[in-house]
């Protein structure tokens, strides 16, 4: 097990051709991975690209359902085809199937626990989809919260330019602390950590 400060940092709600391609611009620039939860309906040819590149980076693809519909109002048969829609979209696009899923608007309820059948993620946030909250908050707000093991939830929504400016200033900053950034499958492997099927992490140390 890994006795660094290791830290994830992802991304929901795309591909999107413009705001991915700038995160994945500034992650090259600084040469760190991150992961991404992307909407299946939200993946095409052009989108497929971004997520070619963002892998090529050392990045990951991860499940953020096909929809982004409320799942705790699904039925089985829904979820299901939910989780399979985008998990096969990105398996045809990168080459590989997500191994992390994170539920829109992070609501859970027991039989999305029972039929997903990946690990869920959480994160600490920033409201990053609200415009009222500045680059400057939003960075402030997940600088607040960095520790060791802990999953950064940012947006990588088309046109979410303050989010890219505050990614601009958290990554040197974290550098600076110290901290060195993985994927969230990595998070979990090099902190002996094996996730769970159906259990929520924030922070590989915590279950919910």
């Amino acid at each position: 097990m890994s006795d660094e400060k290791i830290i994830a940092l992802t991304f929901d709600d795309g591909p999107a051709v413009t705001t991915t391609m700038q995160i994945l611009d500034i992650l090259q620039k600084y040469d760190i991975p991150a992961s991404f939860f992307v909407v299946g309906d939200n993946i095409d040819s052009q989108t497929g690209e971004v997520m070619r590149r963002a892998v090529s980076m050392g990045c990951e693809i991860q499940n953020h359902s096909r929809t982004h519909g409320n799942m705790t109002e699904m039925t089985a048969e829904e979820i299901t085809a939910e989780i399979k829609y985008t998990s096969d979209k990105v398996k045809e696009a990168v080459g590989k199937a997500p191994e992390f899923f994170r539920p829109p608007y992070i609501a859970v309820n027991d039989l999305m626990r029972e039929t997903v059948g990946l690990p869920f993620i959480q994160g600490v946030g920033a409201e990053d989809w609200l415009d009222e909250v500045t680059a400057q908050m939003r960075y402030e707000r997940i600088l607040a919260q960095a520790k060791d093991g802990i999953i950064i939830l940012l947006h990588d929504k088309e046109g979410n330019v303050q989010t890219v400016s505050a990614v601009e200033m958290l990554i040197p900053k974290l550098k600076a602390e110290g901290y060195r950034f993985v994927t969230v499958s990595e998070l979990f492997r090099e902190k002996g950590v094996t996730p769970k099927v159906g259990v929520m992490y924030t922070n590989v140390f915590e279950e919910r």
